[in-house]
């Protein structure tokens, strides 16, 4: 895929899914905007590594569940670039509890972070990819969107939300050029499964996992990202509003 002086703005993109997709829109010719919030270091290696390419990184700190922040981020953009042509909205967050310990104030960090985001920074990129006459947004899901999964209520009240969104920004966007679609991949070996390992249970819980994906093994960053790219390639003119599983069947079997 060609993505030759393509702009990319990649929301969360210092480390894991966000980074893999940064550096895959870089190898194929486009610039990239990588986003973070609170760790910068990772942030400034996924850019040498977009520079690495040939292609110009630009480092934008902000708070995508902040309106103040996500405005700042677009100004910044629209500074420097003029116009965008691809957004893809990877940055999440989320409190991990049971439904009846949830606290508003997680409920509204996480739909702010997961959701809402969404919407507006679609207002904000819109405006900038009708100046190159269309573009892409893509969004990142979970399968928290439909399935229940422990302590996941509000992460998985936002994805369904994001999806949702998807589906009424690709109807109204599409006739402006801009297809929005979401990504929702399945149990992506990144650093996440980390913290598992200071519990001791890294490898159990991995092969548990593992166990109940058809395809043998778990998705990859880089596979996430190349579905990422798809959509946002004229192959993809006709895709709108769909929210396509990258999980190698993990939620298709009952389970036993």
């Amino acid at each position: 895929m060609n993505f030759d002086n393509k702009i990319a703005l990649v929301t969360g993109s210092g480390r894991g899914i966000g980074k893999a997709i940064a550096l895959h829109f870089a190898q194929h010719g486009a610039d990239v905007v990588i986003n973070f919030f609170r760790n910068r270091a990772p942030a400034e290696e996924t850019a040498r590594e977009v520079e690495k390419f040939g292609r110009r990184a630009l480092l934008v700190k902000a708070d995508v569940g902040d309106l103040d922040d996500l405005n700042s981020m677009f100004d910044t953009v629209e500074k420097e670039f003029g116009a965008l042509d691809i957004l893809v909205h990877n940055a999440a967050s989320g409190y991990n509890r049971p439904a009846l310990e949830q606290k508003p104030k997680g409920w509204d960090w996480t739909m702010n972070i997961n959701a809402r985001a969404l919407l507006f920074a679609a207002q904000r990129a819109a405006a900038l990819m009708e100046k190159r006459g269309g573009g892409k947004i893509v969004s990142i899901s979970s399968a928290g969107s439909s399935r229940v999964l422990p302590d996941y209520v509000v992460v998985g009240a936002s994805k369904a939300a994001l999806e949702s969104l998807t589906r009424y920004l690709g109807v109204e966007l599409i006739s402006k050029g801009i297809n929005v679609n979401t990504v929702s991949p399945g149990v992506v070996e990144t650093e996440a499964l980390n913290h598992f390992a200071s519990m001791g249970a890294q490898d159990n819980i991995l092969q548990k996992f593992i166990a109940q994906v058809p395809a043998g093994r778990l998705i990859t960053p880089e596979e996430v990202a190349e579905v990422v790219a798809f959509l946002c390639s004229p192959a993809a003119a006709m895709i709108v509003g769909q929210t396509i599983v990258v999980d190698g069947g993990y939620t298709l079997p009952i389970p036993k």
